[in-house]
């Protein structure tokens, strides 16, 4: 199954984010060191925001209504952003880059079930992940959800789903540290 490896990290992410958060209460959750960092509730919901943008590609792609842009035809496109992107969000990066708006979590408090969300969002995600292997096994091709010119192989985009959820484990030990 070309998928599982995706199943696996999520699982493990999903434990991860459950212990790093075990105990807090929902205003230790939203707490913010500071104006321009996330709270641990952000993070937790940024991840969903995220990841949840693939649904309505894949819907399109199985209805047969997507529409690869122009660039994605050309295999040298698709590695080298598929390959930008991964890199950019790996956890090693120390340097922040700024999301998409369309990615940016909640200003305001958090529901104070967002893990609960969270690991119900990371099973239902690892579900999609394994729907996908026809379409990973074949090689097609998308857009980012954010940009239709950034374009990259679906099984990719699991794999920068993954990167991006690592480093935001970094990002989220940081904060917790602060917490305590």
């Amino acid at each position: 199954m070309p998928t599982a490896h995706i199943e696996n990290e999520l699982q493990i992410l999903t434990a991860a984010y459950t212990e790093l958060c075990k105990g807090l209460t929902a205003k230790q959750l939203n707490w913010k060191p500071n104006a321009t960092t996330w709270s641990l509730a952000q993070i937790v919901d940024h991840i969903i925001v995220v990841n949840e943008t693939y649904y309505p590609v894949v819907e399109q792609l199985r209805a047969g209504t997507y529409q690869v842009p122009f660039i994605g035809r050309f295999s040298l496109m698709t590695n080298f952003f598929g390959n930008l992107i991964y890199q950019s969000v790996e956890p090693q990066r120390k340097r922040k880059i700024k999301t998409f708006p369309i990615w940016e979590p909640q200003n305001s408090d958090i529901r104070p079930d967002i893990l609960e969300v969270f690991a119900r969002h990371q099973s239902e995600f690892a579900r999609f992940v394994r729907s996908c292997d026809d379409l990973v096994a074949a090689g097609t091709v998308i857009s980012s959800p954010a940009s239709r010119v950034i374009v990259y192989k679906l099984e990719k985009a699991f794999e920068i789903v993954v990167a991006h959820e690592w480093r935001h484990l970094e990002q989220a030990k940081e904060v917790r540290a602060l917490i305590l």
